[in-house]
């Protein structure tokens, strides 16, 4: 059983680090910029103009510059909603940059990636702990009676709401602790956890994804599967914070710790 889960920790590890280096990862996002912060719809580095328009973002551009939508030359005046599937699949580009629209809380903005980031050229791996059973451990998830909100700092010292759906409880090193989860479209549960190792031989925080519970609300909590966040990779992600008691006081040393 070990020796199976040692191989598909590694397996996963590999696919994950080919993941993040890809020409489109988190490694190649060079910029993000809320229209709010632009009103005169200029943006720095990236040509056109771009407007919030309450329900969308307008965007204006002359064949001078060197947009294309939809994978033809622009020229003109386009509506865009927010960028749903994959950074390749954005509507926007110039050149080699895909430009992808988004929308937190209202907020509009518009993200820049770059394959040739220079993040990406410096990328040498990330440093993760090797697989380890004790890391591995039954949670039980039980649900709030129905969704809550809070407000968390996020990494570009903004705050914003973090949905949540519910508490996981588990022991890991002989204590019992629990973590406030939210709930993904699939039934995962998606947790943002720090502990005693944040900031210091970890990242100063990360991610958990533990599978969907079952009807009794049993899943497995599986630190060895840690995620570095994507503000890890770039700086112009926006990633929550941990909320309120999701500080752990155990060492977690296993998963993704930093970046080599």
């Amino acid at each position: 059983m070990t020796t199976d889960a040692s191989d598909e920790w590694k397996q996963w590890h590999e696919h994950r680090t080919a993941q993040v280096s890809e020409p489109y990862g988190p490694l190649a996002l060079t910029g993000t910029s809320w229209l709010e912060d632009y009103p005169e719809g200029r943006i720095p580095n990236i040509p056109g103009q771009w407007a919030d328009d309450g329900d969308a973002v307008v965007l204006t551009a002359t064949e001078g510059d060197g947009l294309t939508v939809d994978g033809k030359p622009f020229a003109g005046e386009v509506r865009l909603d927010a960028d749903p599937g994959p950074v390749t699949a954005a509507r926007v580009a110039a050149g080699e940059h895909r430009l992808v629209v988004l929308v937190r809380e209202g907020v509009r903005g518009v993200r820049d990636y770059d394959p040739a980031a220079p993040a990406r050229q410096a990328f040498k791996g990330i440093d993760a702990t090797p697989y380890e059973p004790r890391w591995s451990v039954e949670g039980h998830f039980t649900p709030y009676g129905e969704d809550r909100t809070v407000h968390v700092e996020n990494a570009d010292g903004r705050h914003r709401g973090l949905g949540l759906g519910g508490v996981l409880a588990f022991t890991l090193e002989g204590q019992d602790l629990t973590l406030q989860v939210s709930v993904q479209g699939d039934g995962s549960l998606w947790a943002v956890f720090a502990d005693t190792t944040s900031g210091d031989s970890s990242y100063r925080f990360r991610f958990l994804r533990p599978p969907a519970p079952d009807a009794d609300g049993r899943t497995t909590v599986d630190f060895n599967r840690a995620l570095l966040p994507p503000c890890a990779f770039a700086d112009h992600f926006i990633c929550p914070f941990p909320p309120p008691g999701n500080t752990l006081g155990v060492a977690i040393e296993a998963g993704e710790r930093t970046l080599l």
